[in-house]
């Protein structure tokens, strides 16, 4: 057990006789003593490693292992956070909510606000509308947000709870109490069985969007809406607003959550930075928005396209060549030359990336996450001349599996280079031991992979619980492609390092000198 004067981690602590006893006894009752044949779990494990079984698992559909995707309410809470004084309201159930909170914080190491109605048993019969009306009303007076934004579970979409019509009811019992007639609660309906995390991002900003700006259309203002998406890096937000202002123009970012996954140490608020909703009301004038992830807010630009009427599109910037265009958008929208604040970090980026070419040419990945951080990574991998051999999107929308295609048939590699949409990670297990790969990048449930088949992870995307302070930096912009292109390349040289050290056997390489 642990004593007082030496605290020790889990490493150590389980090494101990006590616990080893304990794991002992529990192996053997968890095999029916012994009835289980260890000779027969090896062969059944190493038959999972051939082409046989390879052929079985991508033929797989009715059940998914190790998804490398979350629900729909976990993008609908990163939207709520990213605008001021809001708290993210989750109409179903505690544990769901818990996910939630337990998720991002393990992620950004930072609390999580986010609150549920707690919905049980009887209103999965009759319906949640006596938990929206008492939560509603009890969030507003406990945390006193300045707007409450309601999503929803599997449990509220399977019954068919209507959010509308229970924010309408709850605001009439209330009687102006604590939810007067104006109090903004935008909701969207989240169903988790359906589409993903970045789904559930677009549904939430298109539900804000659209309630806060409906009937403020007026004159047109020169300014810039930038919507960034379900975006993890936190850095990255500070990156794209920095290239923004080095133009000199009015912009607004519509769901920055950067200060609230990143106070500092003793100034710890519920509610930290944000979209102004003054700001949120008035987007609706700027003459153009542009969008940083087309996946996660497709629903959110028709509107925009359409209802608003605005310029700007679509423009990842990530690695040199999304940065570019990013940077030439917003040229052509502002009207403005490039500042030599940026082309200066261009040509940074350009001389650092001739430096490590030698060391990513030629190198095997394989690479999963979302679909707009694929589209981005893959593109600087393939500007520094390496084969994304495998690259995986469990919550591939509509259209990406093809701009995926035409991006990697521009390689010299196309014929080796392959698109695996909608499938999860004990599919790449399969893809790993059949045709292997020098490296992979991808969030923390690559560990187990990197384990089983000692493939070499770079940890870049989302969620990573095991390495500490990686979402502080920036993917995108110049300085976000140099950092991405010191984790990669440093990575190589580490892996280099770690084949070259046998004594007299491998160490003929031993880049060091006096």
């Amino acid at each position: 057990m642990q004593e007082i004067e030496k605290i020790v981690n889990g490493k150590d602590l389980f090494k101990r006789p006590e616990y080893q006893e304990v794991l002992a006894n529990k192996k053997q009752f968890e095999s029916s003593m012994l009835a289980i044949n260890p000779a027969k779990v090896d062969e059944i494990a190493e038959w999972t490693k051939s082409w046989d079984y390879r052929e079985k698992n991508l033929a797989r559909e009715a059940i998914t292992v190790n998804p490398a995707k979350a629900c729909q309410p976990l993008g609908a809470v990163m939207v709520a956070l990213g605008f001021e004084g809001t708290m993210p309201y989750v109409h179903g159930s505690h544990g769901c909510v818990a996910y939630f909170r337990s998720y991002f914080t393990r992620h950004f190491k930072e609390p999580t606000p986010c609150v549920s109605d707690s919905m049980t048993e009887d209103a999965a019969v009759f319906g949640g509308l006596v938990n929206m009306k008492e939560g509603l009303k009890n969030c507003a007076a406990v945390y006193k947000p300045k707007m409450i934004a309601v999503s929803t579970t599997c449990m509220a979409e399977v019954i068919g709870d209507d959010l509308m019509a229970f924010i309408i009811a709850a605001k009439e019992e209330d009687k102006g109490e604590f939810l007067p007639a104006e109090y903004p609660i935008p909701y969207a309906h989240t169903p988790s069985f359906v589409g993903s995390h970045i789904t559930g991002y677009d549904n939430m900003m298109h539900g804000i969007m659209s309630q806060l700006t409906e009937g403020n259309k007026g004159e047109t203002k020169q300014r810039i809406n930038i919507i960034p998406g379900f975006e993890t890096y936190i850095g990255s937000l500070r990156s794209v607003k920095s290239i923004v202002e080095a133009f000199g123009t009015d912009y607004i970012m519509l769901g920055d959550h950067s200060d609230q996954w990143d106070m500092p140490a003793g100034q710890y608020e519920m509610f930290q930075g944000g979209t102004k909703l003054d700001d949120a009301k008035d987007c609706i004038n700027s003459s153009a928005t542009i969008s940083l992830q087309k996946y996660a807010t497709s629903k959110t630009m028709k509107m925009v396209e359409k209802r608003w009427k605005h310029k700007g599109g679509f423009s990842n910037p990530v690695g040199l060549k999304g940065t570019d265009e990013f940077v030439m958008k917003l040229a052509e929208l502002t009207g403005t030359e490039v500042p030599q604040k940026l082309k200066t970090e261009r040509g940074r980026l350009v001389d650092a990336m001739q430096d490590s070419y030698p060391y990513m040419h030629g190198k095997k990945f394989a690479i999963w996450g979302d679909p707009d951080f694929l589209i981005g990574a893959v593109s600087f991998l393939l500007e520094m001349g390496a084969e994304p051999t495998h690259v995986l999107c469990h919550n591939a929308p509509n259209g990406w599996e093809a701009e995926m295609r035409a991006m990697l048939d521009t390689s010299p590699a196309k014929d080796s280079l392959n698109v695996w949409a909608g499938k999860d990670l004990w599919a790449m297990r399969s893809l790993l031991f059949t045709e292997p790969v020098d490296f992979m990048i991808g969030n923390s449930y690559g560990k187990e992979l990197m384990r089983d088949t000692g493939t070499p992870l770079i940890y870049i995307g989302f969620p990573i619980f095991d390495r500490h302070h990686l979402h502080r930096y920036s993917i995108s912009g110049y300085d976000g492609a140099l950092n991405l292109l010191t984790w990669i390349t440093n990575k190589v040289l580490d892996q280099l390092d770690e084949d070259t050290k046998g004594i007299a056997t491998t160490d003929y390489f031993f880049d060091l000198i006096r």
